[in-house]
């Protein structure tokens, strides 16, 4: 993200994200970097729409048993206030953050996604 000080651009870190680590299946992590490319986004971006949709309903339906066994380690940064009911949301659940972000690829609102010049936004 820029700054615009007294007539000049300063590069700063988006203090409002934070690194998140975690595990999510290969397979559906190929389908959103697929979808990302062809929409012009990063795949949290995308993530973030879903999970924001499945915040806004207060529901999940997700059966245990059928959690993927292809998951890989995905590093990303989410933004703050969104992870943190995610992790909420997630334990009132009784489920993984994990399961929470995979059940939320099924509910990403390709109208709300931030394009992937948002990360270099002049503010």
């Amino acid at each position: 993200m820029w700054k615009l000080v007294n007539g000049k651009l300063i590069q700063t870190t988006d203090t409002s994200r934070v690194k998140f680590r975690t595990n999510i299946s290969k397979s559906l992590l190929d389908q959103l970097e697929n979808l990302a490319y062809e929409n012009d986004t990063h795949v949290n971006y995308l993530l973030e729409s879903g999970l924001q949709e499945v915040l806004s309903q207060g529901v999940i339906t997700f059966n245990k048993k059928t959690r993927p066994k292809d998951r890989v380690q995905y590093k990303t940064t989410y933004d703050k206030e969104l992870l943190e009911q995610v992790k909420e949301f997630a334990n009132n659940h009784q489920l993984f953050i994990n399961d929470v972000i995979e059940y939320s690829a099924n509910y990403i609102n390709m109208d709300s996604i931030k394009n992937s010049d948002y990360k270099h936004r002049v503010e």
